[in-house]
């Protein structure tokens, strides 16, 4: 039997990314099944569809990096016991230090459970370690087990795999955008109609691997194939240099006529849908690879780089898709072949979102029922 449970997830921010969407879809989950849901976070744009399925939202200034933020250990602290909380989930290294600080000097008898996941392989330091001090440690793919296991020699037993998941009602298999939609994105685009869409998405950030992507247009712009290549996502602030050399890489290989950046999309399903190849070029491994995923649910063929958990869902889900990493001449080469022959893509059972609240709450449970049993 389930028991109601207070949990409250802890982040930086609710701006966008992977980590603040996988926090909405538990929060969403929990309220959905009776549990309380709180998130504390400094907020963003994502609060307000939080706030809107069933979480309480607290703004507190928790990810930022001054020593003022070490305050909050306290008032945290306060805040479990007043809340009577029974787990705290943390995703992120500063807001798990001021969790972990309020956590350990709390009684252990009713403290809260204390689970991390580890997002990434971040950098191996004492400051990063935080994240394997959970009672519980989510690790989201096959990669990062290996990675927390190798760098932190932290107990297998406190592992569990979650994949990240994706959610079969919103990347159905087959899925079309409305009418409405396309014409309104040919009306914006007209340099994709009739062709073959090609789309990298991705931050604009060195290792994406948007630099490869322009040598791969460049690649197939000698065999007269008709296509146009989208790079869709955001520079951040600071971060626009990279793009400005991006845009000159695309004008001295000639394939400024067959690349467009479109920026940071909200409708990037629709855009993938309507896409014949999807790619991921990072040039580290992805811990996980959301969008990759999202791609494979949809049926659009994927090709990717083989290392981290883009090469899992691959090896799942469209093993033909793995190719060698930085070897853009292969990509080239499948893309042509999948242009006249596309492969299926099977149906994506492993990385799924009902799978992942799932394992989340099992998690949960688990901790819940250890803490009944030792306070009775």
């Amino acid at each position: 039997m389930q028991v109601p449970l207070t949990v409250v997830q802890i982040l930086p921010a609710l701006d966008s990314g992977g980590v603040e969407r996988g926090t909405l879809e538990v929060g969403a989950h929990l309220s959905a099944n009776g549990h309380c849901s709180i998130v504390i976070s400094a907020g963003g744009r994502m609060v307000n569809q939080l706030e809107t399925e069933g979480t309480e939202h607290f703004t507190w200034p928790i990810g930022k990096k001054s020593l003022l933020t070490l305050k909050l250990v306290r008032q945290l602290r306060q805040f479990l016991e007043k809340e009577k909380v029974d787990i705290v989930h943390v995703r992120s290294r500063l807001p798990a230090w001021i969790a972990y600080l309020a956590w350990i000097e709390m009684n252990p008898k009713t403290r809260p459970a204390f689970v991390t996941t580890v997002h990434g392989p971040y950098s191996v330091s004492a400051y990063s370690e935080v994240m394997t001090k959970g009672e519980r440690v989510i690790v989201i793919s096959e990669m990062i087990r290996e990675y927390v296991t190798s760098q932190y020699k932290t107990k297998p037993e406190k592992l569990r795999l979650v994949y990240r998941g994706v959610d079969a009602n919103d990347f159905p298999l087959g899925f079309q955008p409305s009418k409405a939609w396309l014409k309104e994105w040919y009306q914006a685009y007209p340099q994709t109609k009739d062709k073959k869409i090609l789309v990298l998405p991705a931050r604009i950030t060195q290792w994406k691997g948007q630099a490869d992507f322009i040598e791969l247009v460049a690649q197939l712009k000698k065999h007269n194939v008709h296509f146009h290549a989208l790079i869709v996502g955001e520079a951040k602030k600071g971060k626009t240099n990279f793009l400005k050399k991006l845009e000159k890489k695309t004008q001295s290989l000639g394939v400024s006529e067959q690349l467009t950046f479109v920026g940071h999309r909200d409708d990037l399903r629709e855009i993938m849908a309507i896409s014949s190849i999807v790619y991921s070029l990072s040039l580290q491994p992805e811990a996980f690879g959301r969008t990759t995923i999202e791609a494979l649910s949809l049926g659009v063929p994927v090709i990717g780089y083989a290392h981290g958990g883009v090469s899992e869902q691959l090896a799942a889900l469209l093993p033909e898709g793995r190719i060698d990493v930085g070897n853009v001449a292969e990509a080239a080469t499948l893309t042509l072949r999948w242009f006249h022959q596309p492969p299926v893509v099977a149906d994506n059972q492993a990385f799924s979102l009902d799978n992942m609240l799932q394992q989340t709450m099992d998690v949960y449970q688990e901790l819940a029922q250890a803490r009944q049993w030792s306070t009775h």
